[in-house]
Formats: C-alpha cells, sequence, structure tokens
C-alpha cells in the first residue's frame, strides 16, 4: 500500500515538473504563432505516457536501484570483505580493485540504458546520413562515462583533490578539440550532458555516498559527491578519441599498399 502511496505522489511531482513545459510548448504555439496543434491527441496520449513513465522509473529508482548502489558500495568497501584478499593488515588503495571494477561496469551499464543518449545517438545518426553510428556513439560515450566513475572512485579512496582531475581533463579536453575532427566536437560536447540524466545521476550519486560513508577518513559531504562531473567530463574524451580512431583508420585503409 505504502508503494502505491508514494507511486502516486511521483507521479503528481512529475506532471508538476513537466506542466511547465507544456504551457510553454502548447502557449507559443496557439498564442504566438496562432496554428492548431497538428495530431492533438496523439500528442496528448504521448504526453500522458512519458509522465506515467517517468513516474514509475522515479519510484523505481528510490525503491531499488538507488540503495541497492548504495548498499554494494558499503559492502564492496566492508574491511571484512576486503580483508579476505589482504594479507598484510593494511587496507590500501589497490585493494579496491573490487569497487573500481563496479564503478567501471555500473558507470557503463547505466550509460547504455540512458534513454536521453540514445536520443541524441539515433538524432546524430539522421542528421549524420548514417556516418555517425547508432551504437558506435551508445559505446563510446559508455566507455568514457565508465572511465570516469572509476577513477572518480579512486579518488574518494585515496581522498585527493577534486580539481586536479577537473583540471586535468579540461586541458586534454581543449587539447583534443584542436585535432578532433569538425563534425564531432559539437556532439562530443553534448555527450557528456546526456550522460547525467535519470538513470546515471542516481545510481552514480548512490555509489559516491555510499562509498564516502564506509572508506574510513572520508566525509559524504566532502566526498560523497563530484562523480557526476566525472560522469560529463570524460565522455567528451572518449567520443573526441573515437572520432579520431576512425578517422585514422579511414585514412590508413585509403593508403595504398606499399
Amino acid at each position: 500500500m505504502q508503494i502505491l502511496v508514494d507511486l502516486f505522489f511521483t507521479i503528481a511531482t512529475t506532471i508538476w515538473d513537466v506542466l511547465p513545459i507544456a504551457i510553454i510548448i502548447f502557449g507559443f504555439q496557439l498564442l504566438v504563432l496562432r496554428k492548431p496543434i497538428p495530431n492533438l491527441r496523439k500528442i496528448i496520449g504521448g504526453f500522458i505516457l512519458v509522465l506515467l513513465g517517468l513516474g514509475f522509473f522515479l519510484e523505481g529508482l528510490e525503491a531499488a536501484l538507488f540503495p541497492l548502489g548504495k548498499l554494494m558500495a558499503q559492502q564492496l568497501t566492508d574491511p571484512a570483505f576486503i580483508a579476505a584478499d589482504n594479507v598484510g593488515g593494511i587496507i590500501e588503495w589497490w585493494d579496491y580493485k573490487w569497487v573500481y571494477l563496479f564503478a567501471f561496469a555500473i558507470g557503463f551499464s547505466t550509460t547504455i540504458a540512458e534513454p536521453s543518449l540514445l536520443a541524441v545517438a539515433i538524432k546524430a545518426n539522421q542528421v549524420s546520413a548514417g556516418s555517425i553510428g547508432i551504437w558506435g556513439l551508445r559505446i563510446a560515450v559508455a566507455i568514457g562515462v565508465a572511465i570516469g566513475i572509476a577513477l572518480g572512485v579512486y579518488r574518494i579512496v585515496t581522498g585527493t583533490p577534486l580539481y586536479w582531475y577537473i583540471i586535468t581533463g579540461y586541458v586534454f579536453v581543449v587539447i583534443q578539440t584542436l585535432y578532433a575532427p569538425r563534425l564531432i566536437i559539437a556532439l562530443a560536447y553534448d555527450s557528456g550532458g546526456v550522460t547525467t540524466s535519470t538513470v546515471t545521476v542516481p545510481l552514480v550519486a548512490a555509489l559516491g555516498l555510499g562509498l564516502s560513508s564506509t572508506v574510513p577518513g572520508r566525509n559524504p559531504l566532502l566526498d560523497g559527491f563530484g562523480l557526476i562531473a566525472f560522469a560529463s567530463l570524460f565522455p567528451i574524451m572518449s567520443v573526441m578519441a573515437y572520432a579520431q580512431l576512425s578517422e585514422w583508420q579511414a585514412k590508413r585503409s585509403k593508403q595504398p599498399p606499399e
């Protein structure tokens, strides 16, 4: 019964959040453009499905995925679990190898499941007349997020400052921008934004808070946040690297054999 009550409030909150978007879109169409809305029934039905889908999805995150991500982080950093593979008794950063692997896997899987990334990949494929592959872009972004979250988990374990990684990462992004194909630069920057959406953010935030709560000497407020910044930064680098490798491979294939 409590789940139904929570679901009702989640859907009501979703409607309240989406309502301004609907007002702006319908208002401009009717009051500014002064044109009727084509396929009105289909659009209204789509809005209803979006609201219900978001409501069920957000409630599922709160009830299952968010607690599960935090629980996994707590169990993987449990001293009893780490001590099973630790001979010396002193826990070092490399003793958290399963945490890094879990962070990489959860970053890759949540990005592949990200609806906003799928929408961008489909549109990029259509606009580029098929030169940008849907799966190629999704996998490139997912690899970037996975590497970023794994590195962010390493930062939490070691307690190193966040700005070291972010500043260094954006320096690499600027250098890559100078040499990457122009076709992919804007898409690469957008890919860093679409990853921080409905699927990735709750799990990544739960992972960061769970780690900072169980790793000795870490503060959830100071160290628990920041993983989402990694999830936004590293896809930019991975997508541009994917384009640069594809361009290099294409040039190499066109070269006559010696």
